[in-house]
């Protein structure tokens, strides 16, 4: 078993109650809860345990709570060991990619809680500037569906985008109204088994997002980012970061391109990575990497305090120590 790589999920694997059962059981988790309420000045703590689901959803506020839970889950486990988990690289899903910077030390946790929770603030605000939305077409080839997006963008009022290939027959598309009905019409019509509208209000990872990119390229100059110990795995370029100013232009450029993450797990596995771990709630990681690698059926993923006795007791027994 070689050195883990760590994972990290993105918005739409929240869920309330997410991470309290950790909470209970883990001070370092506690503390990480702690420090997001007195930085954001608000009980986020409560508000992912306690809902209501509707203000846990809105973007601004699921953004910091999912950083948090993710994070949470991995110090509980690290507190179980001892010791950091001895990590050959990490990488993680959209806003998922701060939780894997924090976890590689190039961010501290407080810094990037600010990051996210400004990031959230900006995309929640070019939401209401161009209103838009995303689909998930299931079961369609991607370079279909990149041709779909292209014809349903030729009547000019608007875009629709590629914003995530998540898995082997899992594509999310992007983009304002007009051209995104068409595409998902135009999908259904090739053949895809599933087209469904995603419950958000936001054109995430599309030009959409565009009015709000210089005002976050502001924020993320001035966040203190050091080198990371190991390699974080870009989603734009499914390559690893391993420089502070290409982490600063990824941070940027990921608001309005696509999220690489087939390509990303394709280039760990190819390069010999044996071992991942999920860190945060929903488990939807662990069931994009079923369909990227079968070998992979059973990733472990950190969600519950069970989960986090069984993975620190894995990871101990195989060495990791």
């Amino acid at each position: 078993m070689s050195n883990p790589v760590l994972l990290f999920p993105g918005q739409g694997s929240q869920e309330v109650g997410m991470a309290a059962d950790i909470v209970a059981h883990s001070p370092a988790a506690a503390a990480i809860f702690q420090e997001a309420d007195e930085m954001l000045g608000f009980p986020l703590s409560r508000l992912c345990f306690e809902g209501p689901e509707d203000e846990l959803t809105d973007t601004i506020n699921v953004q910091p709570a999912l950083l948090t839970a993710s994070i949470a889950a991995l110090r509980a486990v690290e507190e179980q060991l001892g010791h950091p988990i001895p990590a050959a690289a990490a990488a993680g899903h959209s806003l998922g990619e701060y939780s894997a910077l924090v976890a590689a030390g190039a961010l501290q946790f407080d810094e990037a809680l600010r990051l996210v929770r400004e990031r959230g603030r900006l995309m929640k605000l070019a939401g209401e500037r161009a209103p838009g939305g995303m689909a998930a077409i299931i079961a369609l080839d991607t370079d279909k569906i990149q041709a779909i997006c292209q014809q349903a963008s030729q009547a000019g009022d608007g875009v629709v985008v590629i914003a995530n290939d998540n898995c082997p027959g899992q594509v999310v598309i992007s983009g304002d109204e007009g051209p995104l009905n068409r595409a998902m019409e135009l999908a259904k019509e090739a053949g895809a088994r599933k087209v469904v509208r995603l419950a958000v209000s936001i054109a995430a990872h599309s030009p959409l997002m565009g009015s709000v990119q210089e005002e976050f390229a502001v924020a993320v100059a001035q966040a203190h980012i050091q080198p990371p110990a190991f390699p974080v795995i870009a989603n734009i370029t499914a390559q690893p970061l391993t420089d502070v100013e290409a982490i600063r232009q990824e941070l940027v450029g990921q608001l309005q391109n696509s999220v690489q993450w087939t390509r990303s797990m394709q280039y760990l596995i190819a390069r010999g990575h044996d071992t991942f771990i999920e860190f945060g709630p929903g488990k939807v990681l662990a069931g994009l990497m079923k369909r990227i690698d079968r070998r992979f059926r059973k990733m472990p993923a950190v969600a519950t305090w069970e989960d986090v006795l069984s993975v620190a007791e894995s990871l101990a027994s195989q060495g990791n120590q």
